[in-house]
């Protein structure tokens, strides 16, 4: 149990000290904001590589296992994913302008329409009937553009703090996580529970689906290559992001060109990709499952919140962090209400809100595991069974600030 005095008492005897520490944080948060989604992108890329990182460590010194996985990551993430975006963007515009200055060949286009299912079509008429709203999409394609170039410099900088973040978490992270159970004001069975819970959805959201997505993308987009379709490229990084969508999936991509491929002709490459897509869909049914499991605080709604309003709010990387901050949110909830309805003396009967032994990380590998109905989740790396362990002293324990006994980051 913990020995922590009252938070209010303690609050209200050092006012002085209070804020000097809000005035400090707020200071700090200023000067990580400008940057807050590289420093995220650093938080998720050492999450994935911490695994080989403590594998690393059995064998050579802390920085220079570190030291390998940054040069690993820049050469294997971030300058990959660096040209296809560029490649991506590349091909949207020439599409863009091909548009816009009327190269295209309408006039083939609805004679094939014609020709394939008998009925004519004026597209030329719908293109002049919307045609202001395209004008202004694709004016907003071509400024993006043209602000995604004049910020390089800024990227530039951005992700060099990402690795720089991403050292110090791979070297440093099992103490950046016992400091914060330090100066954490929280009873330590919970903070135990709830870094437990959000090591699940973390793995459910930022590795097992990005995996299945980026799986799925890559199918696809061979089998678009294979068949010679133009834009393979974009069409692959738009079939990633589709793929991370619950109920959509990458159908929303390979669905529409299968149907342009039959209206211009080409019947057998259209039946091929259609055979193909449905493969590469029906993987979900086994991938997704395989690599994520199930986990109280990931359902459909808050991955499609997520990734949009993680968009909006934390720019590209919020794809991935999106869900596992509303996640994360619905599990501080649920832990909450638990340790109040505790205090008034009510437990809540049945399964705790926050538990689901359904979904289990392995601390070494990340890989999910299942546990038996009913049987409470075991948490190995404090040697705490259940959601509500026996009451124990656990200052002695988590009160150092250089501990390395926390969970993994």
């Amino acid at each position: 149990m913990s020995t922590r005095p009252e938070l209010s008492e303690w609050l209200s005897d050092r006012m002085g000290l209070v804020v000097l520490t809000v005035v400090s944080v707020l200071l700090a948060a200023l000067i990580v904001l400008p940057y807050l989604q590289y420093v995220l992108l650093g938080v998720i890329l050492a999450y994935i590589l911490m695994p080989a990182q403590r594998q690393l460590e059995k064998h050579v010194r802390s920085m220079t296992a570190a030291l390998v996985l940054v040069v690993v990551a820049i050469l294997t993430i971030l300058l990959p994913m660096m040209y296809v975006l560029a490649v991506a963007l590349g091909q949207a515009l020439d599409i863009a302008m091909a548009v816009q200055d009327g190269s295209l060949n309408v006039e083939n286009v609805e004679q094939q329409i014609e020709l394939e299912i008998g009925y004519a079509i004026d597209l030329q008429e719908t293109y002049d009937t919307y045609q202001e709203p395209i004008a202004t999409g694709l004016q907003e394609v071509a400024t993006g553009a043209l602000e995604f170039v004049g910020g390089v410099p800024s990227i530039l900088i951005g992700l060099t703090v990402t690795v720089f973040v991403l050292f110090a978490l791979l070297r440093d992270g099992d103490r950046l996580v016992s400091w914060v159970r330090y100066v954490l004001p929280v009873e330590d069975h919970v903070q135990r529970e709830l870094l437990n819970e959000l090591d699940q959805l973390m793995w459910a959201s930022v590795v097992g689906n990005v995996v299945v997505a980026m799986i799925q993308a890559v199918l696809l987009g061979i089998g678009l290559m294979v068949l010679d379709v133009p834009s393979v490229v974009l069409l692959t990084v738009a079939a990633f992001v589709a793929a991370l969508l619950p109920l959509i999936g990458v159908f929303a991509v390979w669905m529409p060109i299968s149907i342009y491929l039959l209206v211009v002709g080409e019947t057998v490459p259209a039946a091929i990709l259609v055979g193909y897509g449905l493969l590469v869909s029906a993987s979900d049914t086994y991938l997704r499952p395989a690599l994520i499991g199930r986990t109280s605080a990931f359902n459909s709604a808050i991955v499609v919140v997520g990734i949009f309003g993680g968009l909006v709010v934390f720019g590209a990387v919020g794809l991935f962090i999106g869900p596992v901050v509303l996640g994360g949110a619905k599990i501080t909830l649920d832990l909450f209400a638990r340790e109040w309805a505790i205090a008034e003396g009510n437990p809540p009967v049945g399964p705790l809100p926050a538990a689901d032994p359904a979904a289990e990380t392995a601390t070494e590998t990340g890989i999910t595991g299942e546990s038996a109905p009913g049987e409470p989740a075991v948490d190995d790396s404090n040697g705490a069974d259940g959601p509500e362990p026996a009451p124990e002293d656990d200052s002695a324990e988590d009160g150092e600030p250089g501990s390395s006994d926390g969970p993994t980051p």
